[in-house]
């Protein structure tokens, strides 16, 4: 009869069907005995409806119990669980709690940060600021190599607190949800918590995770920062990504708060880059910033003496003979960081034939080479054309690999030398991301003459932006024609498009903004 209970109405139908003529076969004359002979034969005839049940097509859990809203009143969602065990780490389940979730998964996602069944707990976080974690053994060792060994290793201890004060909590908190959820939840401000702790703990696809969200969130801003922390993880990419953001875009980097916040060796190797596309007075500028930062960190007084002091010999990496004299003159030979001999001999360098040695760097740095993505194949003037009238020249683009745009080649007069004035922009998606007014000179040659942003431009892949120039000069200037909607510049694929910001002719076929100059 229990059996019984828990079979749908058919079902129990189909039983006592198949009992009753067990029980006539059996003993037709007596009722009592076919009532006797149907209770004894009831375990046959249930692994008989049973042995029928698998001939139908196997389901998954999801299939045989599909997704319902549960009842408001005793139940909640795992979502509900993700969001209360975050802060909440003594959630007491629904009776019969795992009647709720038809998959593996969410029943044990249910079991993050939850102390139901807890048979470990993590002391997470520095002195002062620790929070007590509950973990499931088992989950933890199918998630990471080290909490097996840790656990279930012939080294094993049989601890029921464990503390790990090297770890940010909510860092650790971000693993253990990947690890009973399988899913990935990172944020700007952990991040590099978290990847430390994914590091430290062996969880691969989750380091992995960090390191992508860090190289799409890279910018000078935070460059230099995750330099250090790329070395310090060892992620040669990551590294790599680091070091052409801040070649192409140095002087932003080395402005940024995040530069005062690297450690010694990063700055050493930053001030020794060839490939450094900064002016060296902001180089020194920068070196001065951090060593003011680093006499804080070492509880050290704001002196001049103590800021040469953190320095070291980083300083002989600044190639101050290399700087223009003025400044130099108006800003490394004020400074006070340098000696007065040191001084004496820089000027000596500019000026005497016979140069003093020096224990400073001599030679300039390389910085890098610029390249042009030229979109016209011919160009050409007409004795009407091209005439501006402070119209808006633009063109839209977009290329398949990260790169830097420093500025544009503009075409000049097509009547002899003038002199222009240009506003150029850059902008995605409304949104102005550089803009500059300068002016140039034309030798009335139809050759393309450069227009500079103040800071090279970073730009994304598979996006497209919108480059616009206003020009005031000469009516008369040359103008591309036969341009085309794809170029290949080196390794960097530009694709082009009309922009409905040109509202003074230029397009894919011809116009203006012939040339794009980036870094790559």
């Amino acid at each position: 009869m229990h059996c019984k209970l828990w079979l749908p109405l058919t079902e129990k139908e189909t039983v006592k069907n198949r009992s009753k003529k067990s029980s006539k076969k059996t003993n037709p004359s007596s009722s009592s005995s076919s009532s006797s002979n149907s209770s004894s034969k009831l375990p046959p005839v249930c692994y008989e409806i049973i042995t029928l049940k698998t001939k139908k097509k196997k389901k998954m859990a999801a299939d045989i119990f599909p997704r319902k809203k549960p009842a408001s009143s005793s139940s909640t969602t795992v979502q509900q669980y993700h969001q209360q065990n975050l802060s909440n780490n003594n959630l007491i389940p629904a009776p019969n709690w795992q009647g709720l979730y038809p998959t593996i998964r969410e029943r044990n996602a249910v079991m993050f940060n939850n102390d139901l069944m807890a048979d470990v707990h993590f002391v997470v976080g520095p002195p002062g600021g620790t929070q007590r974690l509950p973990g499931h053994k088992y989950v933890l060792a199918v998630g990471s190599s080290v909490f097996h060994a840790m656990f279930y290793g012939e080294l094993a201890e049989d601890k029921d607190e464990i503390r790990i004060p090297d770890v940010d909590p909510a860092a650790f908190l971000a693993m253990l949800k990947y690890i009973y959820c399988d899913e990935i939840d990172l944020a700007a401000d952990t991040v590099l918590a978290t990847l430390y702790a994914a590091k430290k703990y062996i969880v691969p696809h989750l380091a992995r995770a960090c390191v992508n969200f860090l190289e799409t969130s890279l910018s000078a801003k935070n460059a230099c920062v995750l330099l250090s922390q790329s070395c310090l993880f060892e992620e040669p990419d990551l590294t790599q990504r680091c070091w052409e953001v801040i070649d192409a875009q140095a002087e932003l980097a080395l402005k940024s708060e995040g530069f005062c916040d690297i450690d010694f060796q990063t700055l050493e190797s930053i001030l020794r880059r060839e490939t450094l596309n900064a002016k060296e007075i902001v180089v020194f500028e920068a070196a001065l910033n951090w060593a003011e930062v680093e006499c804080q960190r070492q509880d050290l007084a704001l002196s001049i003496e103590n800021k040469r002091k953190v320095l070291g010999k980083a300083l002989y990496l600044i190639r101050i003979p290399t700087m223009a004299l003025d400044d130099f003159a108006n800003g490394a030979a004020q400074s006070g960081v340098l000696t007065l001999n040191e001084t004496n001999d820089i000027f000596l360098w500019y000026t005497a034939a016979k140069k003093p040695e020096l224990q400073f760097v001599s030679k300039a740095r390389k910085g890098l080479v610029p390249q042009r993505c030229h979109r016209f194949q011919s160009c050409a003037y007409r004795s009407n054309q091209w005439r501006y009238r402070g119209r808006c020249d633009s063109i839209q683009f977009a290329v398949d690999k990260r790169v830097f745009i420093a500025g544009f080649g503009l075409y000049g007069s097509s009547c002899g030398s003038a002199e222009y004035s240009a506003k150029i922009e850059l902008k995605r998606q409304g949104v102005v991301l550089g803009q500059n007014l300068s002016k140039y000179f034309s030798d009335g040659s139809s050759s393309t003459f450069p227009v500079w942003f103040e800071y090279p431009v970073q730009i994304e892949p598979d996006t497209f932006y919108t480059a616009s120039v206003i020009l005031d000069g000469n009516e008369l200037s040359y103008f591309g024609q036969e341009g085309m909607t794809e170029v290949q510049c080196g390794k960097v694929t530009v694709q082009f498009q009309c922009s409905s910001d040109s509202t003074n002719g230029t397009g894919v076929q011809g116009g203006q903004i012939p040339e794009l100059i980036f870094y790559a």
